[in-house]
């Protein structure tokens, strides 16, 4: 199916970010336009003001009439803060609250969009050691596997009203500029780089290409719904990819921060984010015939070292 076909339209979250942008200059270049739905400016050509914490979230949903698809992908940070009470109510309501609230604007639509795309993480599936990780595996234990799993039950309205919903459970996206590598690469340059605790713990991540390759293939194939990882085929552990980056960068990187001082300075999240291991590979997107650009981490980090 291609969305070309049926309506240019696509109705857009979280632009603002590496991946939204990215997303959106590439439905935009294949001919599609976005609808963005904007937080913190006033609205646009190409924009609609919406309040994810207010009911109704968008107070006039006409412009979203007729649109092909949605794509919603804000949430804030798992990884960029220290999960105190607050944040974790932050991370909820950014996340769970705001899907349950769009999705339900969507079933309120007299015509509604065929597709809805729903960001979700593979911290769905918990610290789950060496485990090979598929979509048709358990959900894990923990506050971040327990709120990935209220995430993706709150986009229930759209999928009752007979949307087809697809979870984009991402791996640590690799990409140019902002993202995770922003946060990794400052002491990996001048040589302090180090891997997180014995660095054994498995990695699932996915260069910025596929991902975005990844959510349009979603987009387009109506024989996918539900969960879909979107993780490159080849993860590694903390360590691999510590040494992986070293050698992009020519610079040596052998130190290790133990698990205790992680501990320390990050709290809960040392545990669930940052030591958990997922290996998790995408059965679906590979079932489907997918094809992934930059399937190593070799390839990956060099693509984004030399944007």
């Amino acid at each position: 199916m291609d969305l070309q076909n049926i309506s240019p339209t696509v109705i857009l979250s979280g632009a603002s970010g590496m991946l939204g942008r990215a997303i959106q200059r590439a439905l935009t270049s294949r001919g599609n336009r976005t609808l963005q739905l904007l937080r913190r400016y006033p609205e646009s050509e190409g924009g609609l003001a919406w309040d994810p914490t207010a009911d109704p979230a968008i107070s006039n949903a006409a412009p979203l009439e007729g649109a092909a698809a949605a794509i919603h992908l804000s949430g804030a940070s798992v990884a960029g803060h220290r999960w105190t009470e607050a944040y974790r109510r932050e991370m909820t309501a950014s996340r769970v609250d705001s899907t349950r609230r769009l999705a339900t604007v969507l079933e309120g639509l007299r015509n509604a969009p065929k597709t809805f795309l729903v960001a979700s993480a593979v911290g769905i599936y918990g610290n789950r050691g060496d485990e090979v990780l598929d979509e048709s595996s358990v959900h894990g234990n923990g506050f971040l596997a327990n709120l990935c799993q209220d995430w993706e039950a709150a986009a229930e309205p759209a999928r009752q009203a007979g949307i087809r919903v697809v979870h984009l459970r991402f791996g640590v996206v690799l990409g140019a500029g902002e993202g995770a590598l922003k946060q990794i690469l400052p002491p990996f340059r001048i040589g302090l780089g180090a891997r997180m605790g014995n660095g054994r713990q498995w990695m699932s991540w996915v260069a910025l290409a596929d991902a975005v390759g990844a959510v349009l293939f979603a987009l387009d194939r109506t024989d996918i719904r539900g969960p879909l990882n979107v993780t490159a085929p080849n993860p590694v552990t903390n360590g691999e990819f510590t040494r992986a980056l070293g050698r992009q960068l020519g610079r040596p990187a052998f130190l290790a921060v133990p698990s205790f001082a992680m501990r320390l300075m990050f709290g809960q999240m040392a545990d669930e984010a940052l030591l958990a291991s997922a290996r998790v590979k995408p059965g679906k997107l590979q079932g489907a015939g997918f094809q992934f650009v930059l399937p190593t981490v070799d390839e990956a980090l060099a693509a984004a070292l030399n944007a």
